[in-house]
């Protein structure tokens, strides 16, 4: 959905119920956003019990945030993919990947190619906005050791479906919950548009 619709609420309540419920790992991996989000999260965990001070936690946190340079935050969803592989490959274990937001990866790695000087392509994102989707989509996979299970936001752009990111992000989901402005105005939360939601 588009800004304000509630994507990292909605992305908190399932940290909290799935990520308790599962029991096994999981991995928050928030991609330029803001550092209070990241902090809020953190405290709301340790409230809910889903991270352990006490004990032994099975949450990795990864942040790279908004202020940081394009390089970084291209790099932060590839970390949280790599700690869940780590968990799945080497643990053995099922995991949960949580990313919010998927669309600052995409906006990072526009923002590198133009500092590399690439010319831009649809609506001035980088020519490889396709490859650079698929070589991190892809790895979300299941192998004979466990499973990596991911649960995306995903920022829609002046609310247009169409948008070359977003639609490029919903061609490798299995599912998409698409939250609505209009319902939201409406004061109906979660936002969810079963018309528009696959």
């Amino acid at each position: 959905g588009g800004a304000g619709v509630g994507k990292t609420v909605l992305i908190q309540e399932l940290i909290n119920n799935v990520a308790k419920a599962h029991g096994g790992y999981s991995v928050f991996t928030g991609v330029g956003e803001r550092t209070r989000e990241g902090n809020d999260l953190y405290h709301e965990m340790i409230e809910t019990g889903v991270i352990n001070l006490e004990g032994e936690s099975k949450v990795a946190l990864v942040f790279g945030q908004m202020n940081e340079p394009p390089g970084a935050r291209a790099r932060v969803a590839l970390t949280g993919l790599t700690i869940a592989e780590y968990f799945r490959d080497e643990e053995g274990q099922d995991v949960l990947l949580f990313i919010d937001n998927i669309f600052r990866f995409t906006q990072a790695g526009s923002e590198t190619s133009a500092l590399l000087g690439r010319i831009p392509s649809a609506v001035g994102y980088q020519p490889t906005l396709a490859t650079d989707m698929g070589v991190m989509q892809e790895r979300i996979t299941t192998t004979k050791k466990g499973s990596i299970t991911s649960v995306q936001a995903v920022y829609v752009p002046a609310d247009d479906l169409t948008d070359p990111a977003p639609a490029t992000t919903f061609a490798h989901l299995d599912a998409t919950t698409v939250l609505s402005r209009g319902i939201a105005e409406l004061g109906i939360y979660p936002a969810v548009d079963p018309l528009d939601s696959k």
